[in-house]
């Protein structure tokens, strides 16, 4: 019988981080659940970046994945940006490594190629490819629906790793 594997997945963000769950079976995905971690952006930075670290560790706590996934840092624009998404980004790995979890990170083309089939696809083409795909009711939000799409990215390469050791 095939053990069932919890995959969180995270869209760094210092404002709103995506956080998605799905349970893979196989080759079969499940949804567990998604949401946000919010930060507070009138207080500074340190207390920010706080803020992510508990709330991501209390996702961590509530569904109890056995394997973690990251968006990667694009090349942003504005320097300052993606410093503070780096910084992110840090606490964002820091709280899965306070788990003891294995973790893959994903840029995010390879991501939009695995779940719409196209690199560059938008946000509203990934939160209905996320939606089909897992068999939603509901359309998650943007930043919610990009982690259920690493998470979802990384049951990918699981699973077919998982095949090929199997080959061997």
């Amino acid at each position: 019988m095939l053990k069932a594997i919890r995959i969180l997945g995270i869209d760094p963000g210092s404002r709103t981080t995506g956080y998605g769950v799905v349970e893979q079976t196989g080759f079969d995905l499940t949804f567990v659940g998604c949401g946000v971690v919010k930060s507070t952006p009138e207080l500074p930075m340190l207390q920010r970046l706080k803020e992510i670290y508990d709330g991501i560790c209390g996702v961590i706590r509530r569904h109890e994945p056995h394997h973690a996934a990251i968006e990667q840092v694009f090349v942003a624009k504005n320097p300052s940006s993606a410093l503070t998404l780096g910084q992110t980004r840090g606490v964002l790995l820091l709280a899965v490594s306070q788990f003891a979890m294995p973790l893959q990170e994903f840029s995010p083309k390879t991501v939009k190629q695995a779940v719409a089939g196209y690199g560059q696809a938008g946000k509203e083409q990934m939160q209905q490819a996320v939606r089909a795909l897992l068999k939603l009711s509901a359309t998650p939000s943007a930043d919610a629906a990009d982690a259920l799409a690493v998470a979802m990215c990384c049951a990918n390469h699981l699973a077919v790793s998982r095949a090929a050791d199997r080959v061997k």
